[in-house]
């Protein structure tokens, strides 16, 4: 009997995963159906429909698309990325009978192949006199977020992985035009095939060196130098589904004050805030190599977060959903308008009714679509950062300028405005019905931090 029923191909975008899912699909008894867990699409580009289930049957339940692809005959098999339908993960990691194979890439290629492909619109090239060639931008915040998600989303996956004490097969990049390699994948998951090469269809894209590549490379260089790739300086990270997110603190150029921005809140007034107290702006993107040292050279430092009330934080998020460009803001409304039935080109209030309704699935696990920071629970994002460093004061935005006040008073410091944002927008919307879905969807939040109804507040 074989080991196996089926496999997992664990991968991010731009790893490779399409130039081995091809040479694997070139074995006899090996069949893989690419992303099936898309939220975007089902499989392929502009594929909706597989063993006669379609994005909405999959989107109420991805249980029996599972199922079905485990039952196909062979060693079947398909891709599976950070940011696909959570749901699934744990049934998989929990399967034996799934094999398990990982596919790695430097991170900074991969972040710049991304780049580059978003920028050109080409995501597979098989004929080189096709390239589009471009530059990417190095933008150090979003290669920390690319490289967090991915590490908050793999070290939740070997964690599993050991508690079942299930093996699993590792390839790189460098790895996928070895046909040694491949056939050993095809020896690890079952397959009585073996290849004599390697497909050559597609063709590797931006070759050359990564700072030929990008349009900052000094920027690039110096970010680099800040990161710590042996983890040196980590702990070990029992909230995996939160990281401490380091890099988005804010410490106070010269008082010893330090702020814990939550995802959603008032970060750009109290970065005016800080910058105003010192006359300088706070530092910002620090690794946790540098906040320690930072934390004990300032002894009796002050660190501080700010919660917003649900209610406005959920109207930001939505707000921010229907001002958003872009291929990927679009496809996000895409999703909330067809398969959770939110009309954004409707009724405001209705509108917003439904987007709360849709958070309230999301955080649920009911969505395919991740928890985006923005709408997560704030109880979850500050329990991540306190991995990092636990926020002494915990102040709720109504109450801001008077604690803020009391910080100022406390290093020396003459004080400060914030200046928040208006609510006029959300007055006018607000309901019972429209409160009622917020405490229903951040019933967490309501009881930790003590949140009255928004329109009592």
């Amino acid at each position: 009997m074989a080991a196996f029923d089926a496999f997992v191909l664990f991968a991010e975008m731009r790893t490779g995963s399409n130039h081995l899912e091809e040479s694997l699909n070139g074995l006899d008894d090996v069949q893989s159906f690419g992303e099936v867990f898309n939220p975007v699409f089902l499989g392929a580009h502009n594929r909706t429909e597989l063993f006669g289930i379609d994005m909405a049957a999959r989107e109420a339940d991805p249980m029996p698309l599972l199922r079905a692809i485990v039952a196909q005959p062979g060693i079947s098999g398909f891709r599976f990325f950070h940011d696909h339908d959570p749901r699934v993960l744990g049934p998989v990691l929990e399967d034996p009978r799934i094999a398990k194979v990982f596919l790695t890439r430097n991170p900074l290629d991969s972040y710049v192949s991304l780049t580059i492909a978003a920028q050109t619109g080409q995501w597979r090239l098989t004929n080189p006199k096709m390239a589009k060639v471009a530059k990417a931008t190095f933008v150090p915040a979003d290669f920390d977020a690319l490289v967090e998600r991915q590490r908050v989303f793999r070290d939740e996956v070997q964690r599993q992985l050991k508690i079942s004490g299930q093996g699993s097969f590792w390839v790189s990049y460098d790895d996928i035009g070895d046909v040694e390699v491949i056939n050993g994948i095809a020896r690890f998951i079952g397959s009585k095939g073996r290849l004599e090469d390697v497909p050559g269809k597609l063709k590797k894209q931006n070759p050359g060196e990564i700072e030929d590549k990008v349009e900052n490379p000094d920027v690039l260089r110096a970010h680099l130098a800040t990161l710590d790739p042996f983890l040196l300086s980590s702990s070990t990270n029992l909230e995996p589904q939160r990281g401490p997110s380091v890099p988005g603190l804010m410490a106070a150029a010269d008082s010893a004050l330090i702020a814990l921005p939550v995802p959603g809140g008032p970060t750009d007034a109290l970065r005016d805030w800080l910058t105003a107290l010192d006359g300088a702006a706070p530092i910002e993107g620090m690794s946790q190599k540098q906040l320690r040292p930072w934390m004990r050279q300032h002894k009796g430092f002050i660190s501080f977060a700010v919660v917003r009330h649900p209610l406005a934080r959920a109207h930001d998020a939505f707000c921010d959903v229907l001002a958003a460009k872009g291929p990927q803001a679009n496809t996000l409304r895409r999703i909330l308008t067809n398969q959770h039935g939110v009309d954004l080109d409707g009724d405001a209030a209705a509108a917003f009714l439904g987007f709360l309704r849709f958070i309230k699935a999301n955080l649920g696990g009911q969505s395919s679509l991740p928890v985006q920071p923005e709408w997560a629970s704030q109880s979850a994002l500050l329990a991540g950062m306190a991995q990092a460093v636990l926020p002494q004061r915990l102040i709720r935005e109504e109450e801001v300028q008077a604690e803020l006040d009391r910080l100022a008073n406390l290093v020396g410091k003459p004080a400060r405005p914030l200046i928040l944002p208006g609510r006029a927008a959300l007055a006018e919307i607000c309901s019972d019905e429209i409160e009622d879905a917020c405490i229903d969807a951040y019933r967490r939040d309501f009881l930790n931090f003590g949140f009255k109804r928004w329109r009592n507040s």
